[in-house]
């Protein structure tokens, strides 16, 4: 029998339609072949991007030239330009701002077919070290609330390019997403004294049916009301609300247990097309931050979501989700994958 369940940081029903039929193994894909001719994210063809932000290169190697590990770059075509002041208009009932921010590819490895699964998790803590050193930069930027990290793998994803890419959208607003998980974790935070995040963390290590992973400091895991088949959390165990704050030995942690949650995605459902999205504490460097205790009752999170089904009518009618595949049977699908 289906299910409405309720997500508790946010209170957004989620329906988990078990009659719907879809079992874990109604989402096993083939592999999409990318283009690898004149890719400009490849190594060598640097004067096909904009010169880079940052890199990770041998010492004996100039900017903009073969010999990096991971190179960040301005998007060729922005959604938001870091040129201007954020300027707010009224047009009658209507708002509008000036497009400032910041819009930043990151390209993961110099190779095409590099993709992360596959990765050498050295490799992967690499990239998730230049998203620490890229937000740190762009918060000196008061100009920008919030900074979020996103990858997009594959067409269905919204991916243009196949080579292993990332990207940095910085906002002078905080996205509406953010806001309703931020003030979510503070009311729970004002009723209980606890961090709801923390809270979702210890259940679900006492109950384990929606473990994916976990090692000494992280922890994958299938949402209670997850929104779609095989969602997954990456959550740090130590409470922190900003994803600068890790350690270095928990980077080196989260590093493994991203490695081994995504191999584990990959080789249960033959390489998905997905989306992952990290979400951190805004920039608490601006002027009149709303959420001065922020860090007692947010906790940062990756999130990522395989293309395994498709939004419809109800969904963008109702603000429902219906997911066809209860989060307890897809942990325990992931969980059941041979990974060595």
């Amino acid at each position: 029998m289906s299910e409405l369940r309720k997500d508790p940081i946010i209170g957004r029903w989620v329906i988990v339609a078990t009659e719907r039929g879809k079992r874990p193994t109604d989402f096993i894909s083939t592999k999409l072949k990318g283009e690898t001719v004149s890719c400009p994210l490849c190594e060598g063809n640097e004067n096909m991007t904009p010169p880079e932000i940052y890199s990770s290169r041998s010492q004996d190697t100039l900017a903009n030239s073969p010999g990096w590990k991971i190179r960040v770059v301005p998007n060729k075509f922005p959604a938001l330009r870091i040129e201007g002041t954020v300027d707010r208009e009224g047009l009658g009932m209507f708002d509008k701002m000036s497009g400032i921010g910041a819009h930043e590819v990151v390209i993961e490895t110099p190779s095409h077919d590099d993709i992360l699964h596959n990765r050498s998790v050295s490799g992967i803590i690499t990239l998730l070290e230049t998203y620490q050193k890229r937000i740190n930069d762009l918060q000196k930027d008061q100009r920008l609330k919030y900074i979020m990290i996103f990858k997009n793998e594959g067409e269905r994803a919204g991916a243009s390019l196949s080579h292993p890419h990332s990207q940095i959208i910085a906002t002078p607003i905080v996205p509406k997403r953010v806001r309703e998980e931020v003030d979510g974790s503070l009311e729970y935070y004002g009723y209980k004294m606890r961090c709801v995040f923390c809270d979702i963390i210890r259940e679900e290590k006492r109950f384990g049916s929606r473990l994916v992973y976990e090692n000494a400091s992280f922890i994958s895991l299938c949402p209670f009301a997850s929104r779609f088949p095989f969602e997954i959390w990456l959550l740090p165990k130590r409470h922190m609300s900003g994803y600068t704050q890790m350690t270095q030995q928990e980077t080196i942690e989260l590093g493994d247990c991203l490695s081994m949650t995504m191999k584990r995605l990959a080789i249960a459902l033959g390489e998905p097309q997905y989306n992952w999205m990290l979400h951190t504490e805004p920039n608490t460097l601006v002027p009149r931050n709303p959420w001065p205790d922020i860090q007692e009752h947010y906790h940062w999170h990756f999130e990522i979501i395989p293309k395994l089904t498709r939004v419809a009518g109800f969904e963008w009618g109702t603000g429902f989700y219906i997911n066809p595949t209860p989060p307890e049977e897809a942990a325990a699908f992931l969980r059941e994958v041979d990974v060595y």
